[in-house]
C-alpha cells in the first residue's frame, strides 16, 4: 500500500473521531406513501383537497400516485439544531405518459439556537397536534391554519413571538373577472407578527394566537388583525377531539386558497372552522371523522371538506388508511360580476400505504 493511501487513511479515521464529528448528530426520517384516489364530480380534481378549486364538467377520475413521499434530516451539534425536508407534491414536471419524475420540492430548512427559531417553517399560527389523521393529504385544508414561511421567532414554554414573511395575496379596486388586477407584493416591507400562547396538560394542550399585518403599503395600506384558537383534547381512552376556530383579516393564513387577503381593494374578513374526532378502534385501528369549512364576507366563498376513515397498523411502521370524503363549493355572489358564482361538490374515496422511516 502507498504511504499518501495510509496517510489518508489515517487522517479519516482521525477525523471520525474529533470531538467536533462525535458531538454531532444526524436524524433521518419521512415516510414513503403510495395512494390510490378516486374523484367523482364538477369540481376539477386535485391530488388532495385545497381551499380552492375550479368549477368544472361532471368527471370520473383515478390517480396512483407516490408524489406525497417525504424525506428529512435534523442535525445536532451542542445548542444548534437543523432541519431540512422535501416532499414531491405539487410538482410540475412529472407525467403519467412514461416517467412520472417529479421534483423536489422544500418543505422546511431552519435552525434553532437558544430559544430562536430562523428559516422556513411552519407559521407561528400553525398548531399541527390539531391536523387530523387522513388519507387526502393535509387533513381539511378548507377550514385550518396551514402556512409555511420563512420567519424569526423567540419561544419559551408558554409564549412565541414571531416576525414572519409578509405577502398580501389578492385583487386592487377596479378588478374585473376576466382583468384581476393582482396586488404589487414588491413593496410589501413589513414582516407579518404573530404572538400565540400554549397551554399543555395531561389533558392535551390549547393554543391561542394572534396576527397582526400592513397590507398592500403601496395602494390601499391597510391594517389587518386575526385570532386564531387551536386545540387537542384529549377524551376517553387513546381518543381525542382537535378543533381549530378562526376569525379576522387571516386571508392567506386559513383555507389554503378559500381565502385571499383583499378583494377588489377591500380588507378580507374570514370565518373558518375545523373539527375533528379520532376513535381508537382497537390498539392499532382508528377512526377519524373530520370537518372543515371556510367562509368570507368580501368574496362570498364558502366551502367545506368532510370525510371519514379508517387507519389500521399492519405494523408498528406501516399503515395503511382508507377514507371517504367530499369536497364542496357552495360560494355566493362573485365581487366582479355581481352575479352568482359556480358552484359544485366533488366525492372521493382514497386508499393509502404508508412506511415511516
Amino acid at each position: 500500500m502507498k504511504s499518501i493511501t495510509k496517510a489518508s487513511i489515517c487522517i479519516c479515521l482521525i477525523a471520525s473521531f474529533s470531538p467536533l464529528s462525535m458531538a454531532t448528530e444526524y436524524h433521518f426520517g419521512g415516510f414513503i406513501k403510495a395512494n390510490a384516489r378516486y374523484v367523482d364530480g364538477n369540481i376539477a380534481f386535485q391530488d388532495s383537497w385545497t381551499g380552492g378549486g375550479s368549477i368544472a364538467e361532471s368527471a370520473k377520475r383515478t390517480q396512483f400516485s407516490a408524489a406525497e413521499s417525504r424525506f428529512n434530516v435534523g442535525i445536532t451539534h451542542g445548542d444548534v439544531f437543523g432541519f431540512a425536508e422535501i416532499d414531491f407534491s405539487g410538482s410540475s414536471q412529472g407525467n403519467a405518459v412514461f416517467s412520472n419524475s417529479y421534483s423536489p420540492r422544500l418543505r422546511h430548512a431552519y435552525i434553532k439556537y437558544d430559544g430562536f427559531t430562523a428559516g422556513q417553517t411552519w407559521s407561528t399560527m400553525v398548531n399541527t397536534s390539531t391536523f387530523a389523521e387522513t388519507a387526502d393529504l393535509g387533513v381539511p385544508l378548507a377550514g385550518q391554519a396551514m402556512v409555511r414561511q420563512t420567519l424569526v421567532r423567540y419561544s419559551n414554554d408558554s409564549w412565541q413571538f414571531a416576525l414572519e414573511n409578509p405577502y398580501t395575496y389578492g385583487t386592487q379596486a377596479g378588478s374585473t373577472d376576466a382583468d384581476k388586477k393582482w396586488v404589487d407584493t414588491s413593496n410589501d416591507y413589513v414582516p407579518d407578527a404573530v404572538i400565540r400562547f400554549d397551554k399543555k396538560g395531561d389533558w392535551g394542550n390549547i393554543s391561542v394566537s394572534s396576527l397582526l399585518r400592513y397590507l398592500d403599503p403601496q395602494d390601499s395600506a391597510q391594517f389587518g388583525a386575526g385570532v386564531s384558537v387551536a386545540a387537542k383534547l384529549n377524551t376517553i381512552g387513546k381518543d381525542d377531539l382537535r378543533l381549530q376556530l378562526h376569525y379576522g383579516n387571516l386571508g392567506r393564513y386559513v383555507g389554503t386558497d378559500a381565502a385571499r387577503d383583499m378583494i377588489n381593494g377591500e380588507i378580507e374578513t374570514t370565518k373558518a372552522a375545523m373539527f375533528a374526532y379520532r376513535h381508537f378502534w382497537t390498539e392499532r385501528t382508528r377512526s377519524s371523522l373530520f370537518y372543515g369549512v371556510t367562509m368570507t364576507e368580501e368574496e362570498q366563498t364558502d366551502r367545506f371538506h368532510a370525510g371519514v376513515n379508517l387507519f389500521t397498523n399492519l405494523t408498528p411502521v406501516l399503515a395503511l388508511g382508507f377514507e371517504l370524503g367530499r369536497y364542496q363549493i357552495d360560494d355566493g355572489q362573485n365581487p366582479y360580476t355581481g352575479k352568482a358564482a359556480p358552484q359544485g361538490a366533488s366525492n372521493y374515496a382514497q386508499l393509502s400505504l404508508q412506511f415511516h422511516i
